[in-house]
């Protein structure tokens, strides 16, 4: 945020006097630099910096001569040819322009020669890389692209046919981001350490909140854990992100246009699409998002109960003083005995902000709400916990996949493979014929199980499978009551089940270990545990989820002074995953990711040791 804050600003730091008018600009963003600034910046806040207008690079713009521009864009073939016509067209006043990885030496020169050829150097102020080739999601979690992420996919790292050529340009890709990742990081804490000119002067920061040791960074491959992603999950966050459209923090939904129905022969009313913004500023969502369900939707009937009595409270206040009806500047003008009223009114405008992030949150709860009660995904959770922690199972999975109430194929399929990836001994040919005719009964496409077969071959020639621990949940009985009369939330029938921490044993000696200050990058044989760290950074290569990232973040409240960010090449639910599972052709691993699993069987990521 800082760091885009800046560059908004002319790359100068921002203006501490916030009264100050700032300098009205346009913002030219492709669309890797829109998917960057959107989880951060709302529009407001671009406002407020002074951005009167944004606008893709490639979209038809109108000239504004009279008008700074400031770019950020990627430095490629396309947007280098467009910033060219743009000059020659003499759209701006002046051009600041942000690449959002390093533009290279011949890409500058066409840009100079464009402006020199439109009589247009001198309006080209200032050119910046930016190093900023990566999505924050949050504080602690970032992901590298959302447009193109194919290019760098499960998928696309385990094809069948991938060339050598083709994996060191997808290396290549994952390399840029991780580089401007901690290069951002690297400036941000150079600056930190200069008293007299920091970024952060004023903003609360506590000296030493910030450790300068050598950070870890834990660089994992996807094919180490294949059944996390697929997990079926129980907080809200992974919840929203397996059955609702989630992408970039910004939740889609689809709302019926009226409760009526449509009149005989009528067509039937248009479903609108609502978007809602889940955002740091969000207080209940920063509080609850790694909470378990039932947990979110009493707190949810909570917030809602206290909101009424708040209303409740100013309406009677106007009522007894016989004031219904007038307006605040005539009930500011009352005696003292007001006061109340007075402080009840000015508080309105939060009063009405509180009420939109509780519409919010009921609205997008009551969705996942819907999911959980008609797929019974609380029943698939606790029994998928339950394989994984190889604990004591209540029903058999036959039951499960036979049961044509409990959830859609997909469903069943996760369940499967979670249970074919866990398993110690494979199921028998006569059980697996056995498996396979249920999950074709229940509509299921068995292409991913061909897929995971093979992966589960190659582990085994390489190592163990991951053990996954004993990481279950507790069962509380069910959440049968009713909270509140009226409430939106009838969690009747739905399973009250607790997260537990997940306890990890593993042992990390064997893992490969590089010390980037040894004499020619050589690996070090010294001892991980030698090396202290308050920080660390895991990077899983293929994809990662909001499970991964919750347990981190579980994980590291209980560890006083660590601080630990989770990152991954993209981000991907179970439905997204299982398509790309589907896609890959019958074949064993490449050796190309032997760098990569190299040893595959003790690093599971919800259990990670530091």
């Amino acid at each position: 945020v800082v760091a885009l804050k800046r560059m908004l600003n002319f790359n100068a730091p921002p203006l501490k006097n916030t009264a100050a008018e700032p300098v009205w600009k346009v913002l030219i963003y492709d669309r890797f630099g829109q998917d960057i600034i959107s989880p951060l910046l709302s529009v407001k806040e671009l406002r407020d910096m002074g951005i009167t207008l944004h606008l893709l690079l490639h979209s038809d713009r109108d000239p504004i001569p009279d008008v700074p521009a400031v770019y950020f864009v990627m430095p490629t073939e396309e947007n280098i040819d467009r910033i060219c016509q743009d000059l020659r067209n003499q759209l701006y006043e002046s051009y600041y322009l942000n690449f959002i990885s390093a533009i290279s030496r011949s890409k500058l020169e066409d840009i100079a020669s464009a402006a020199l050829a439109a009589n247009a150097v001198s309006l080209v102020t200032k050119v910046f890389d930016q190093y900023l080739n990566f999505i924050t999601l949050e504080d602690d979690m970032f992901i590298l692209c959302h447009q193109n992420k194919e290019l760098i996919s499960y998928h696309a790292i385990n094809r069948a046919d991938l060339q050598d050529t083709d994996m060191e340009a997808i290396m290549d890709t994952i390399v840029d981001s991780l580089f401007c990742f901690f290069k951002l990081d690297k400036k941000l804490r150079e600056n930190l350490r200069d008293a007299r000119n920091s970024l952060f002067t004023g903003d609360s920061m506590a000296a030493g909140q910030f450790s300068f040791q050598r950070p870890l960074f834990v660089l994992a491959d996807r094919n180490v854990d294949m059944a996390t992603p697929l997990h079926h999950t129980w907080t809200y966050q992974a919840l929203i992100h397996d059955v609702l459209d989630f992408h970039l923090n910004r939740v889609m939904m689809e709302e019926g246009a009226g409760a009526e129905p449509s009149p005989a022969g009528a067509r039937p009313k248009k479903k609108s699409r609502k978007t809602y913004d889940l955002t740091a500023a969000d207080k209940f969502w920063q509080k609850h998002k790694g909470s378990p369900f039932p947990e979110v939707a009493e707190s949810v009937q909570e917030e809602l109960d206290t909101y009424r009595a708040q209303e409740d409270e100013v309406k009677r206040l106007k009522s007894i003083m016989g004031l219904e009806g007038e307006d605040e500047g005539a009930i500011s003008m009352l005696s003292d005995n007001t006061a109340k009223l007075t402080s009840a009114m000015s508080s309105l405008p939060e009063l009405l902000e509180k009420k939109r992030l509780i519409d919010l949150h009921t609205n997008v709860a009551t969705a996942v709400l819907d999911h959980i009660k008609s797929r019974k995904l609380d029943v698939y959770f606790e029994y998928e916990e339950k394989l994984m922690s190889k604990s004591t199972l209540d029903k058999s999975l036959l039951d499960i996949i036979s049961d044509p109430d409990a959830g859609t194929s997909e469903d069943k399929m996760r369940l499967f493979l979670i249970f074919y990836i866990t398993a110690q001994l494979a199921p028998s040919e006569s059980d697996l014929e056995q498996y396979k005719k249920a999950l074709t009964d229940a509509g299921c496409d068995l292409s991913p199980l061909n897929y995971i077969k093979q992966w589960k071959a190659f582990t085994k020639m390489a190592a163990t499978p991951a053990n996954y621990g004993n990481s279950g949940v507790k069962p509380m009985g069910l959440f049968s009551r009713v909270m509140n009369t009226g409430s939106q939330f009838v969690m009747e029938g739905v399973k009250n089940l607790v997260l537990k921490q997940h306890v990890s044993l593993y042992e990390t000696d064997d893992y490969r270990y590089f010390d980037p200050k040894m004499l020619r990058g050589s690996e070090s044989s010294i001892p991980r545990n030698k090396n202290p760290f308050q920080e660390a950074i895991v990077f899983v290569v293929g994809g990662g989820n909001y499970i991964e990232y919750q347990n981190l973040v579980d994980y590291t409240k209980s560890k006083q002074g660590k601080k630990v960010i989770y990152g991954c090449s993209e981000l991907f639910n179970a439905a997204q995953f299982i398509k790309q599972v589907r896609q890959l052709t019958c074949y064993l691993l490449p050796v190309h990711l032997l760098p990569f699993t190299c040893p595959p069987a003790t690093f599971y990521l919800s259990t990670c040791y530091f």
